[in-house]
């Protein structure tokens, strides 16, 4: 029995995950396949003769423009990736193959939804910058964020300050209540340093119960002084009802000032690290 190949073409392309598009040369849709409905929420009558520029995300309109240019001068673009609205408002992350077919005059698409994959590889990118437990800015972005703050401190020849904070007596939190505990301490650590900072200031976890606060272009050693003051305040304030009896750990703060203690992170660490050891000393 022989197969009629061409009557079974658009059976196939409507049993397709992805999304086809055939689009004329003012972007009007003429032809999408049944996934569209899975893609965009719409029903493939509501889409065809309407402009497919119309579904773009307006912030990736320009670059998509820029990838029509080059698929109609011949030129397929495989890996494409923007953002359409969908039906309901969302936004879609879509993968693009395309390409121009002179002799019917058509641009034909393959679409297939990348949301998923976009969300995990941002995802990727946040774990691998930020702490896990309490979300702030882990060692290695500290090291990139210090190297930028100390150049530009030295082009624009401003100060900046780096503190280094260590929880006294902190291990008697896991020993007695217990890590789950302990690690709600120091997310409420996180928040509270968080707010003492601007914007342009960074709060990071070095990990255990060290944290460094980087302060940048600041204006006086003063300054420098009544922000150790306030966050020893907000630190000393007394955990929430819902901690029962454990008690916030009261804290060590060292201080190194670029360029007076040094001009290179190495050595700004190292005398913070130092100054709060020297601190924790007095303390006790």
């Amino acid at each position: 029995m022989a197969i009629d190949l061409q009557a079974l073409y658009p059976k196939l392309i409507h049993l397709m995950l992805d999304t086809v598009f055939v689009v004329d040369k003012d972007n009007q849709i003429i032809f999408v396949s049944d996934a569209c409905n899975s893609l965009l929420g719409y029903l493939p009558h509501e889409l065809m003769g309407t402009l497919i520029t119309h579904y773009m995300h307006p912030d990736d309109l320009a670059a998509t423009r820029d990838s029509i240019v080059r698929v109609m001068n011949g030129k397929p673009h495989v890996d494409f990736r923007n953002r359409y609205i969908r039906k309901d408002g969302a936004t879609v992350h879509i993968l693009w193959s395309a390409r121009w077919y002179e002799e019917e005059g058509v641009r034909v698409g393959v679409a297939r939804n990348v949301t998923a994959l976009m969300q995990a590889e941002e995802e990727l990118r946040y774990l691998a910058h930020h702490d896990s437990l309490t979300k702030l800015t882990n060692r290695a972005l500290f090291y990139d964020r210090l190297a930028l703050g100390l150049s530009t401190a030295h082009r624009y020849q401003s100060n900046l300050a780096l503190l280094f904070l260590d929880l006294n007596d902190f291990k008697g939190i896991n020993d007695v209540y217990g890590h789950a505990v302990g690690d709600r301490v120091l997310c409420t650590v996180a928040r509270r340093l968080e707010g003492c900072v601007r914007e342009t200031d960074t709060v990071a976890r070095m990990g255990g119960d060290e944290f460094t606060v980087l302060l940048t272009d600041i204006k006086s050693a003063h300054a420098v002084t009544e922000k150790v003051e306030q966050i020893l305040t907000v630190m000393n304030a007394p955990l929430g009802a819902e901690f029962g009896d454990v008690r916030m750990p009261s804290c060590s703060i060292g201080v190194a000032c670029y360029p007076t203690d040094g001009e290179d992170a190495d050595t700004l660490l190292s005398h913070a690290d130092s100054h709060m050891y020297q601190v924790k000393r007095r303390g006790r």
